[in-house]
Formats: structure tokens, sequence, C-alpha cells
């Protein structure tokens, strides 16, 4: 991809000074691709799949509702650059083709694994982006499910411990390997039965009711509770 190309993309070209980047406890300063004033993509060091890669907050935030609305946009806005590029890479045939029509040509996992019940192994938010290419690495639509979650879920997806097996011993601050988790149970589609509409609609009350308690505007104004 041409810089012209990068800067359509809304990519950042211009030269940075190689200041150090953390993950976590994690110096992952060489593994940085992209960086924005607020956010920065990284290389994975187990990718699950190819172009598996990280975006992430600079601020080491542990949870998603830590972020503040600036960084919240800088991060996905990161995120979109690094599928445009990945899309040109994986999906692409050359320079100049419109973004839409390379994003066209395959597809996207986006994930946040946010808090360890959930498989995060490094306390540090990120956003894993995995181009599926068409005919290699998309999931295989004869299938109902996606190994990839579990992977995700499990050694092969474990972030954490990828980085800790080769972090020096200051950066493991005397810590233990991280362990994956946050698998979702097995449940088969012919147990799962669709809810009422009053069900459904006596939970949206329910939600509706605490973001009231929170004191934000549900926007919801033809149901009065």
């Amino acid at each position: 991809m041409s810089s012209s190309s990068a800067s359509r993309a809304g990519m950042d070209v211009s030269s940075s000074s190689p200041s150090k980047i953390a993950f976590g406890p994690f110096d992952v300063s060489t593994q940085v691709f992209y960086e924005t004033p607020l956010s920065f993509a990284l290389v994975n060091l187990k990718p699950l799949l190819p172009g598996h890669v990280l975006v992430c907050p600079k601020k080491p935030h542990r949870r998603l509702t830590d972020l503040d609305a600036a960084e919240l946009v800088d991060l996905f806005a990161a995120v979109q650059v690094v599928q445009r590029m990945l899309a040109a890479h994986y999906f692409g045939e050359q320079d100049g083709k419109d973004d839409k029509e390379q994003l066209q040509k395959g597809s996207f996992n986006i994930a946040v694994q946010d808090g360890p019940e959930a498989g995060q192994t490094v306390p540090h938010v990120h956003v894993h982006v995995l181009p599926r290419i068409r005919g290699t690495t998309a999931k295989d639509l004869s299938t109902e499910g996606d190994a990839l979650y579990e992977k995700m879920t499990d050694e092969p997806g474990n972030v954490g411990g990828a980085q800790w097996d080769v972090a020096s011993d200051s950066e493991k601050l005397d810590s233990s390997r991280p362990r994956p988790g946050g698998r979702f149970p097995r449940i088969e589609d012919a147990s799962r039965e669709a809810r009422t509409m009053a069900a459904m609609e006596a939970e949206a009350a329910s939600f509706r009711q605490a973001l009231a308690t929170l004191g934000v505007n549900h926007g919801v104004a033809r149901h009065k509770e």
C-alpha cells in the first residue's frame, strides 16, 4: 500500500519517535505497526489466523468502560484503519482499489475479551482483528459453529501467555503465566427456544429502568415505564 493510499484510508504515515510502548506489563515496541496519539496496533506473537492483530489504547485501561469518549472513538477508528490495511493486504490485488470493494472480498472477526472471566489474559484492553480470507481461513459455511471462538478462549488464543513466555524477568514481576478462560458452554441450537414477546418486552423495560437509574436517557419515547 502506497503512502497516498494509506493517507486516503486515514492512516498516520508520518514518522514518529521510537518511544517505548507497553501492552500491560510487556514491552511490545517492536511489535507495533500503527500508532495514533491514543492507540496502537501490534502483531500477535501467536496469531490464530494469518493477519490476526491487536489494537489497544495507549493507556493501560483494564476494561472497555474505563476508556473516555476520545479514547474509545480513537480506538475503534484505529480498528477501522487496520481493517482497511488488512483487506488491501489479504483481499485486494492491486493498489488504488476502493476500500469498500476490497473489504467486500473477505470478512473480519472483531472481538474484545473484556475481563479475565471473558478470556482476557493481559490486563489491558485489546481488540482482536482477524481477517477471514475466502477459500483459506473463512468459516466453513457447511458447519454451524466456528472453531475460532474455541481457540480464542483456549491456549492457542492465550495472548498473555505468549507474551509471558518471551518476557524479561522484570516484566513478569514474579507473576505466574496467564491462563486462558472464558469459553462459552456448547449449546445445541435445538435446545434454544424463542422467548415470548412479553418476556422480551419485560427485559427491555428492565434495561430501560436500569439506564434511567444511571441517569441515562434511553431515548425510547414510545415506551412509558
